[in-house]
């Protein structure tokens, strides 16, 4: 297994992990009030302060979020055409890992899109 594959699939998670980061800070309390669970949120916030920070903070989470999926989506895009090992375990494993990351930058990029949708585009609607 190359490790450029390997390298994908951690580039990949950690493009998951920081736009994961954006739902925390604008999705999760936009929600959570729309459901009437201001109450909740409330306990949630002096349970765990760093989400004011996030919400605070949020430009630069979104760019770091930003930078993380760019990262990943070039190292995936440079990955596409590399050779998978000639045995059969290897080559199963080294397609399994592909989809595996791009799957990955799929989700990372869905919750990207929707932490930007909450963060900048409904408050200005």
């Amino acid at each position: 297994m190359s490790a450029e594959l390997r390298g994908n699939v951690w580039a990949a998670s950690a493009a998951l992990l920081a736009s994961s980061g954006t739902l925390l800070c604008c999705v999760l309390p936009a929600v959570m009030v729309a459901v009437g669970a201001g109450a909740a949120l409330a306990g949630l916030v002096g349970a765990v302060p760093q989400l004011v920070w996030l919400s605070e903070h949020k430009a630069l989470v979104f760019g770091v979020a930003a930078i993380a999926l760019a990262l990943a989506g070039g190292l995936l895009w440079r990955a596409r055409r590399l050779p998978c090992p000639a045995d059969p375990v290897l080559a199963g494993s080294c397609r399994r890992l592909r989809r595996w990351s791009i799957g990955l930058y799929g989700a990372a990029l869905a919750a990207f899109a929707l932490g930007v949708a909450f963060a900048f585009v409904l408050p200005r609607w």
